[in-house]
């Protein structure tokens, strides 16, 4: 096998509301009214195993993001951290509720934070990859009809627009929106986190009115300078079927449809594509999921053949494409090292077969407030373990590991 290109990026990854602390948006809201109902329904949502490794998911404080990392204060030592760790690029994201809380009057002291954080990767010589619309929103957004209002698009707009006004200078790579496939999903149709809706109407005005900003932010970040590389991330699963032995891929492919639609709807406004992998899903009437010992404490099946299979996918898009999120839930840390060297492996595999890889964030950079669903802080995906009590910062054995590659560039 080949090295890795000299010009592919190394980093790891990173959202406002799940490391930054003391965010006060809608998730923090949902967080206050959710979480006793979380720390009771633990028991029926977690399996007999993940109850006895992980007890605190019965603690109401499991499910209050709270202080989380304190990142907001502490993101030089982060950073540091980083560069040490031989990262060559950072995705993070900014926090709309700090930089808008109020409609339409922005803190100019909140987005000067930001150009600190900016220069702080630049002086340490790490690109930055900036996701405006990391699933968290002001409170006053949420009060005017949330993303199912037709103003929605307008409001974000102009977000974007102040955003790309004021940090473009310091970003070439903007992520504008993560995961839409995904937290319309759980938001709007299985109402599992906020806004906790279950209805196919709203599903289809949030999803047709994330299209739209995605659109008009595509356009008009590159108004603002045309150097600027604008995508989405979107998560990609790995889908089989064991349904009807005959229809099994007639039924991946409808899937794969509908989880790649927005991809399709936006054709032509993106100069890259961002890839989130984590594993594959079986389309069963009859099974959860595959068979498989090797799990994360998420109790996801670890399957790393998956990425190869999505980058082969999604080379027909012929756009460069970024592994923007790839990580376990691994709190001994035993198996992250081999879960990094065989989705590397297979990721490498796909360049050598001619797909166009240019970089891999690990997901995460450190231990966050994991808030997909609400699972709280008991999922650990850092390379840098956190003591929520102190603080305190732990680079795992994962950490060097991942060192060691980026510097062999994968040899």
């Amino acid at each position: 096998m080949k090295q890795f290109p000299k010009d592919f990026l190394w980093g790891a990854g990173a959202s406002s509301h799940q490391v930054e602390g003391n965010t006060n948006n809608n998730w923090t809201a949902w967080e206050r009214d959710n979480s006793e109902r979380l720390s009771r329904e633990a028991k029926i949502r977690w399996d007999k195993w993940q109850q006895e490794k992980f007890p605190e998911m019965f603690d109401v404080r499991n499910y209050i993001s709270g202080a989380t990392c304190d990142h907001y204060n502490r993101f030089i030592e982060d950073f540091n951290l980083a560069k040490a760790g031989g990262h060559t690029a950072h995705r993070f994201s900014i926090e709309w509720s700090r930089v808008e809380p109020e409609e339409g009057r922005f803190d100019e002291r909140e987005i000067e934070h930001y150009r600190k954080v900016l220069t702080a990767l630049r002086e340490r010589g790490i690109e930055s990859f900036v996701t405006l619309w990391h699933w968290t929103e002001p409170i006053w957004f949420e009060q005017n009809g949330g993303w199912e209002s037709k103003k929605s698009a307008d409001y974000f707009c102009r977000y974007v627009e102040k955003m790309a006004n004021s940090l473009g200078d310091l970003v070439i790579f903007w992520i504008v929106i993560n995961e839409p496939n995904v937290v319309v999903k759980f938001g709007y149709l299985i109402g599992t986190q906020p806004p906790g809706k279950k209805s196919l109407v709203s599903f289809l005005k949030t999803y047709f009115n994330l299209l739209k900003s995605y659109k008009k932010s595509y356009e008009l970040i590159h108004s603002l300078n045309k150097d600027a590389k604008v995508g989405f991330a979107n998560s990609f699963v790995c889908y089989e079927s064991d349904i009807f032995k005959p229809l099994d891929k007639i039924i991946v492919s409808i899937a794969k449809y509908f989880s790649r639609y927005f991809f399709k709807q936006t054709k032509g406004f993106n100069d890259f594509i961002g890839c989130n992998y984590y594993s594959r899903s079986l389309i069963s009437l009859k099974k959860k999921g595959f068979s498989s010992d090797q799990r994360t404490d998420l109790g996801w099946e670890i399957y790393p053949k998956g990425i190869y299979e999505v980058l082969k996918e999604i080379k027909k898009y012929n756009l460069p494409i970024y592994i923007t999120e790839n990580g376990l839930a691994d709190a001994d840390d035993s198996k992250r090292e081999r879960f990094i060297k065989d989705h590397l492996f297979w990721v490498r595999s796909a360049i050598e077969e001619g797909v166009n890889v240019r970089g891999y964030f690990h997901w995460s950079l450190m231990d966050n407030f994991e808030f997909p669903e609400d699972r709280g802080f008991w999922p650990r995906f850092g390379l840098i373990e956190i003591d929520f009590q102190t603080l305190k910062r732990k680079p795992r054995k994962s950490f060097y590991v991942y060192r060691e590659i980026i510097s062999t560039r994968g040899r």
